[in-house]
């Protein structure tokens, strides 16, 4: 038994098992993207939110459609555009003539997996909105607020070529979502299996979840984030995370570093991590692991480092290995 949680660890076993399964599912569909859908998973059990930058056509819609088909999950997807209106996402009142009464009708954020495709297409007020409904699980329409049913995860997409017409997040809305993921091209062999498999006895190039199986419900995703959430973390990482997040604020090359939000961030994400690898602990190295998925969202580079063209992630490489970690 764990102690500290009052969680058995063949409790822990069972739903890490269950979490290597959702995992292998995910993966008959999207070919490739190892690193994605643990990164998506980790936000699952965490019960946070995502944000998946790459260039179209890398699977991003078909991993949400896979991830909810493992668990039996409802799936909405809002192409984000500058006509966008925050109604759109939220829902509205609408009179119905025949009973003479306002009926509330629900928008697609009413769904336990929302795609929010290429977020930064419509302005700060819808974007506002859907983060709003992000951080607070609920949509107030008329002064009445309606709960979402658990659990909810949005997995918002920027495309990092085409900046035109586009409207940024804030960085106080960036803040907001536990994982910034990037999603890159396959290699040869993942790109060769992945054009044999949409090619091959199948008519067009529509996404193709057929293959993956259901292997639990909603109720027990629910469960697994409150395993995830007892997972035992030792006073010594906690401090590891706190010293990686202090250390963005004073570290050459980084203008503004991440506040407090980001070592909430790395604790929420590393108990997922070490759940997905099987461990009834946080290890400093599932902290590691995490860390720049963690962060690279939440700091702001000086403009000497982005003139020489380094990115968040060179930074934040360089700046974990000069935290010493702790030996548990």
């Amino acid at each position: 038994m764990n102690m500290n949680t009052g969680v058995s660890t063949e409790h822990i076993h069972a739903a890490s098992e269950t979490v290597k399964k959702l995992r292998s599912e995910i993966a008959k569909a999207v070919v490739g993207q190892g690193r994605v859908i643990d990164q998506v998973l980790i936000a699952l059990l965490a019960s946070g939110h995502v944000l998946i930058e790459g260039v179209p056509g890398l699977g991003k819609t078909l991993l949400v459609r896979a991830l909810a088909k493992t668990f039996s999950g409802t799936f909405s997807r809002i192409q984000f555009t500058p006509d966008l209106m925050p109604s759109d996402v939220t829902g509205h009142a609408m009179y119905d003539l025949k009973s003479e009464s306002f009926k509330i009708r629900k928008g697609p954020v009413f769904t336990n997996l929302l795609l929010a495709d290429e977020i930064n297409r419509a302005p700060a007020k819808t974007q506002a909105a859907l983060l709003e409904v992000m951080q607070e699980k609920q949509v107030t329409i008329e002064g009445k607020p309606l709960a979402l049913d658990p659990p909810f995860m949005t997995l918002a997409t920027q495309n990092p070529i085409e900046q035109e017409g586009t409207y940024p997040l804030p960085e106080a809305q960036l803040d907001r979502f536990l994982l910034k993921i990037m999603i890159d091209y396959p290699d040869q062999n993942e790109e060769y299996k992945l054009v044999h498999n949409v090619t091959s006895n199948q008519i067009g190039d529509a996404i193709n979840v057929d293959e993956t199986n259901a292997v639990v419900n909603a109720e027990h995703i629910i469960n697994l984030q409150k395993v995830t959430a007892d997972l035992t973390v030792d006073s010594r990482v906690s401090e590891y995370a706190v010293n990686i997040v202090r250390q963005t604020r004073n570290w050459p090359g980084i203008s503004v570093g991440a506040g407090p939000r980001g070592g909430i961030a790395l604790l929420r994400a590393g108990r997922a991590a070490a759940l997905l690898n099987g461990n009834d602990f946080v290890t400093p190295d599932d902290i590691k692991s995490i860390a720049i998925a963690g962060l690279r969202h939440r700091i702001i580079l000086s403009p000497e480092m982005e003139i020489e063209g380094q990115t968040p992630d060179t930074i934040l490489e360089n700046l974990l290995d000069s935290v010493d970690a702790p030996r548990i």
